[in-house]
């Protein structure tokens, strides 16, 4: 593989962000984090890109910060620097149209659980690891898992990862509903690949209209989320995609969306 420290694939109409660290568990660095913003840029702008697979080189997804730099910080420089910068690009993952898969191949903790809390959807090796081990160092999730993990299971499942920094299995992870599905060693890409073909023939556009409703949803009470529904469903009717897809279904064939 290449020497990037993110190397970009694009196969089909998925592009493939693989973090390319292996000897240092593809542990995030500043130099790393530019590269994985420059790729999530690359993607998000590539038209021929529907579906956006995240997953690391070798035996680990991410192994968290890179300690001995994180050590080497005092808290001002780091909230101005590092603490800034990741959480620009964690929020701009989770903030694509793009539908986003991570594919855990291996070790997932510290900052490596917080990346994918940032993904649509999450597909583990079966001998994955994940957990938020901060505690252990005297420190706690500083790249958005404090908030995002609250947000994504039982608040108390959350706060019991957060304290005791434990890691959990990949079987774990999915009964708690942190990931999708859990497949065989080897297996986290290829799988994650099937899904995004299945996503990759749905319509970009109304994926898109879905994602935005999801996000902008969740920031709301209730009873506003559910009018902000209302007026999305009325943009997607005016999309062509909208009638494609109903008007395959009436005639009993394959729908042909082109994203519009």
């Amino acid at each position: 593989m290449s020497d990037e420290a993110v190397v970009y694939e694009l196969k089909g109409a998925t592009a493939v962000l693989t973090i390319n660290r292996p000897g240092t568990l593809n542990a995030l660095d500043l130099p790393t984090l530019e590269a994985l913003e420059a790729t999530v840029r690359r993607a998000d702008a590539d038209p021929a890109v529907k579906v956006i697979v995240l997953t690391g080189a070798g035996r680990a997804f991410v192994a968290g910060g890179d300690i001995a730099d994180l050590e080497s910080r005092q808290g001002l420089a780091h909230y101005l620097e590092f603490g800034e910068r990741i959480h620009d690009v964690f929020r701009q993952i989770e903030q694509l149209d793009k539908p986003t898969i991570a594919a855990i191949n291996g070790w997932a903790l510290g900052g490596g659980t917080e990346l994918l809390l940032c993904t649509d959807l999450r597909i583990a090796a079966q001998s994955a690891m994940l957990g938020l081990p901060e505690i252990t160092l005297g420190l706690f999730p500083g790249a958005g898992g404090s908030q995002r993990l609250m947000r994504q299971i039982s608040p108390c499942k959350a706060r019991e990862m957060m304290f005791l920094g434990e890691r959990i299995t990949a079987e774990k992870a999915e009964r708690l509903g942190l990931v999708n599905q859990v497949v065989e060693d080897g297996e986290a890409l290829n799988a994650a690949m099937v899904m995004a073909d299945k996503l990759a023939a749905k319509s970009p556009m109304i994926l898109k209209l879905l994602k935005r409703t999801l996000r902008d949803g969740a920031e709301m009470p209730p009873s506003a989320a559910l009018r902000h529904e209302q007026a999305m469903i009325g943009l997607v009717l005016d999309s062509s995609d909208a009638h494609e897809g109903c008007n395959a279904f009436l005639a009993k064939r394959p729908a042909n969306f082109e994203g519009c």
